[in-house]
Parts: C-alpha cells; structure tokens; sequence
C-alpha cells in the first residue's frame, strides 16, 4: 500500500505519442499521477479538460502531470486531439501500474461487482517521495485542491 512519505513505486508506462514516461526520469520535479477509469467519459473528460486549462499553473509550480487510465495508446492519442490535452496520457493496457498503485479495485453499479480503475491522484516530490494522496476524487474542486496543496 502506498503512503504519504514513502517511495513512489517507479514505472515505465507507453503514452499517447508512442514513446514512454519513465517516473524515476522526473526526479528533481514534482509529478501529479492521476489515475482515471476511461477515456471520453463525462467525469474523465471533464478532469482531463480541468488539467489542460491549468496546465500554465502547474509548469509555474515546475510540476508535471500525468494521466494514466487502462485505455490503449490508440485511444489516448483520439482522445488528446480531440479536447486538445497538453500533458501525456499512460496507457496502461495491462492494468501493472494501477495494480502497482493500489487503484484497481473492486466496485459495484446497480448490484453489480466488477474490477475498475479508482479514480486517484498522487502527488510526487522532486525527491520521488509521495507527498498527498487523494485516494476518492471529487472532478468539480479536484484541480483547486492540487493546486491549493502545491502552493502550500
């Protein structure tokens, strides 16, 4: 289980332009990992849409942002053009690095369990120490929250 002050796990993850983020080749920034369950959804759009026009705050705060959902490369890059996002997109096909951070998990709709991505988002020092986590993200006041904690 991840916990605040504890060493971010490292990943190497394929992104939406084809290439790979690598965690551990941001150290001395601060990284935003947001976890996010699907692309072209309402609440997923919206979240990714919020990032893109707060993106100028986050490179003030020298702080990169990066959104990881199970969605493939493919579908990243349609979804990118499409609402114009300026910050890469993880492709994580096979589910390793939201296993590794703890956001896949069971929930249930209408009476019915099944496995998904929990929508979360961790805060990543430029030492590669878990600084915040919001574990339950609330998209209407997500980006103010990072934001407030970032300034802080």
């Amino acid at each position: 289980m991840i916990s605040i002050g504890s060493k971010a796990p490292d990943f190497k993850i394929n992104i939406d332009d084809g290439t790979n983020f690598t965690l551990s080749d941001y150290l001395g920034q601060k990284v935003i990992v947001y976890f996010y369950p699907k692309d072209n959804t309402p609440g997923c759009t919206t979240e990714a849409c919020d990032f893109r026009e707060s993106i100028a705050q986050f490179n003030q705060l020298k702080c990169k942002v990066l959104g990881i959902s199970r969605d493939s490369v493919a579908t990243h890059a349609k979804f990118k053009e499409k609402y114009n996002l300026n910050f890469p997109l993880g492709a994580d096909e096979d589910g390793a690095v939201c296993q590794l951070y703890g956001v896949w998990v069971q929930k249930s709709m209408f009476g019915k369990k099944y496995f998904g991505v929990n929508r979360a988002t961790f805060l990543i020092d430029e030492d590669g120490i878990v600084k915040h986590i919001w574990p339950s993200v609330s998209v209407s006041s997500h980006i103010k929250d990072i934001l407030t904690v970032l300034q802080s």
